[in-house]
């Protein structure tokens, strides 16, 4: 078999070391700036700084440009840049985005195309684009063995041989995977297909097709400011605030009929409990694979770091409604750390755990759109899913992490089977084409489990059946008691290999992860 880490841009020890070590500094430099803006000193002079996501078609709700693969002769072009954003008024923070401030365009490619991806980098440290849920080789995955150097840029072309599904790219340069996600370089990447397209769902993007980026920030007077502290590599970053697409609680106009939500949790670390404030009913159709087979009727729906949910939900009753959360209980624990350089802006009322936060809130508008009421679909998506009893083998992984451990630490603190993260060390060896059973489990706390460059079925959970949220084909899910993963590995990785890690991007950049070969 080749060896993964002399192909594919990976690095080799020394050089990683050198890129890491420089990659630091060139971090520390850009949150000096930023820790600058946040006590009201020098703003960047060369930044962008146009306020991101000027309202467009959804009221108040910033709506990231689309971008069709299609309508671009199959060519994307994404540049990595720092800019400034106005989250508040008369507060300008400090980030970074893909083509403009804070996050990037949603990208949409077909089922059965091939996109090539033009990705520059003008930041002053490394960076990568991972494209998180997309199936292709290991070599175009956008993992820590394909860094874009400052001024360079990487030119991968995509084979897109997927079913219809909501994704999620951003950056995993290793050790900075954390700052750079949390200072803006993620964005939505959508997968269409004839069959998604024939179930007539609602379509219309911007409009009746609404992609919900949500993430928590800490804010600062009105300034975004980066988490640091003794709490942050336990915990993950979390903030004080809720962003959706960029913006803190906004509203959403929506048609008073049938709409699709596309979730996707962008944050760091937080877990999301997300309901509507009058307990309204919605279907649940799709997961980080794709559709779902049926739809299911929730009045809740749990979200994880890196996971991605589609939901129908009717506003034809015409009333405004929210879409809310319940409280974080590991933010109310790091809040009350404040005296540490932790939360800052703590509110006596987050410690109260029974309330919820407003993510969105939305405003239903007669004739918005103008396009006919949708129905929700009783059947979605047929697919093939492995026969357990065809598994070759068995794997065992538990996630650990000493209470102990901190950020910058040697101690191994975050490691997965006691091994912390090396990249020239690979830890498992797949056969192309086989399926096999991944049995996870997490210490000390709930961690998102994430597998690159798979699909897989969730079989049993702590023993048991799985639990209703975990049907679907999944490529993230949560572990704390035993999960038993059925997974097919369909793509091929011997020019570089695949990772597999905890979604807390702090446990990753810390040393949570490893990575495989498939060939």
């Amino acid at each position: 078999m080749p060896d993964p880490r002399s192909a594919g841009g990976s690095l080799n020890s020394h050089l990683a070391k050198q890129a890491l070590r420089a990659n630091q500094e060139a971090v520390m430099m850009l949150l000096n700036r930023r820790t600058l803006l946040a006590s009201g000193g020098l703003l960047l002079a060369a930044a962008c700084t146009r306020k991101f996501g000027s309202p467009e078609r959804a009221g108040t709700l910033p709506i990231p440009r689309l971008v069709d693969a299609r309508q671009h002769g199959q060519l994307i072009n994404l540049r990595a840049q720092e800019g400034e954003t106005t989250f508040f008024p008369g507060r300008r923070s400090a980030t970074l985005g893909y083509n403009g401030s804070y996050l990037g365009p949603t990208l949409r490619v077909h089922r059965g195309d091939d996109v090539t991806m033009t990705v520059g980098n003008s930041l002053s440290a490394d960076t990568t684009v991972h494209w998180h849920g997309l199936l292709v080789p290991g070599e175009l995955d956008g993992s820590p063995h394909q860094l874009i150097a400052p001024g360079a840029t990487w030119r991968p072309t995509l084979p897109i041989r997927q079913p219809a599904a909501t994704l999620f790219y951003h950056s995993h340069a290793h050790g900075l995977t954390g700052e750079q996600v949390y200072s803006g370089l993620a964005g939505m990447l959508v997968v269409t297909d004839e069959e998604e397209q024939g179930l007539g769902l609602p379509s219309d993007y911007g409009v009746d097709d609404l992609p919900v980026l949500i993430q928590d920030r800490q804010f600062e007077d009105g300034r975004l400011v980066m988490p640091t502290g003794m709490m942050v590599a336990s915990q993950g970053r979390r903030g004080n605030t809720i962003l959706v697409n960029g913006a803190p609680t906004p509203r959403a106009d929506v048609p008073d009929r049938l709409v699709r939500l596309r979730l996707v949790n962008g944050s760091n670390a937080r877990i999301y409990e997300l309901s509507f404030s009058d307990d309204r009913t919605f279907h649940w159709i799709g997961t980080e694979g794709g559709l779902l087979a049926r739809s299911v009727e929730l009045q809740a729906l749990t979200l994880a770091p890196g996971q991605r949910a589609e939901i129908l939900v009717s506003f034809a009753d015409g009333k405004p409604v929210a879409l809310v959360t319940a409280q974080d209980a590991s933010a109310s624990m790091m809040g009350m750390m404040g005296g540490m350089g932790m939360m800052g802006d703590h509110h006596d009322d987050e410690d109260d755990a029974s309330t919820t936060e407003t993510v969105l809130t939305f405003s239903p508008r007669p004739g918005l759109g103008g396009r006919a009421a949708a129905a929700v679909p009783l059947l979605l998506a047929a697919r093939t899913v492995p026969d357990p009893e065809a598994a070759v083998r068995r794997r065992r992984f538990v996630l650990n992490m000493s209470m102990g451990g901190m950020m910058d630490s040697d101690d191994g603190a975050y490691a997965i089977n006691d091994r912390p993260f090396d990249i020239d060390r690979i830890d498992e060896e797949v056969g192309l084409g086989d399926v096999e059973i991944w049995k996870v489990s997490g210490k000390k706390m709930a961690h998102p489990f994430h597998i690159h460059g798979v699909h897989f079925d969730v079989l049993r959970r702590d023993g048991d059946d799985p639990d209703l949220l975990d049907q679907g084909p999944r490529d993230t899910i949560v572990v704390k008691e035993a999960v038993e993963l059925l997974v097919r590995f369909d793509q091929p990785a011997t020019k570089a290999p695949f990772m597999y890690h905890c979604h807390i991007l702090e446990h990753e950049d810390e040393g949570m992860m490893g990575q495989f070969t498939v060939g």
